[in-house]
């Protein structure tokens, strides 16, 4: 998956407009123009697409988090760079305040099954021998899930 394809499929599930998108941004105290921010959700086809670098995307996830669970005490997180699907993982569900039980859930609600086990070595520390690498297939799973529990949520 793309930092963009991320980007794009974060804005299709909570249905973000430009400026809130752009809000976003702020709250981890970066500065992107509307300009920026549409060549970013370009489809990958269209010749005007920008890649997202990691640290954008990362500072994108730093902002959702603030939005969705409050600015924290001490210094603003440091967007990472290399930013892997892990983290990518991990600051969704810190963003959407996600317990283990629900992000299994979650894999259940779309027929993908993960064992507890499998999901905690996705957050453990690189260095931790039990730690694995989270694959496309399960953060595009993850997102799909969280897009259909979303939009059951709006119908309902």
């Amino acid at each position: 998956m793309t930092n963009n394809d991320i980007l794009r499929r974060i804005r299709y599930l909570f249905n973000y407009n430009d400026d809130k998108m752009i809000s976003l941004f702020k709250l981890a105290d970066y500065d992107v123009e509307k300009e920026g921010l549409l060549a970013w959700l370009k489809k990958e086809d269209d010749p005007l697409v920008v890649e997202m670098t990691d640290v954008e995307l990362a500072t994108f996830l730093n902002g959702l988090i603030i939005e969705k669970r409050g600015k924290r005490e001490g210094p603003a997180p440091i967007a990472e760079d290399p930013l892997s699907n892990n983290m990518i993982l991990r600051k969704l569900k810190i963003a959407l305040d996600l317990k283990t039980d629900d992000i299994l859930e979650l894999f259940e609600s779309i027929d993908k099954k993960i064992s507890k086990h499998e999901l905690s070595s996705f957050f453990r520390r690189p260095d931790h021998r039990s730690y694995r690498p989270c694959l496309d297939q399960y953060l595009r799973n993850f997102l799909n899930a969280l897009q259909t529990q979303y939009k059951n949520k709006l119908n309902e």
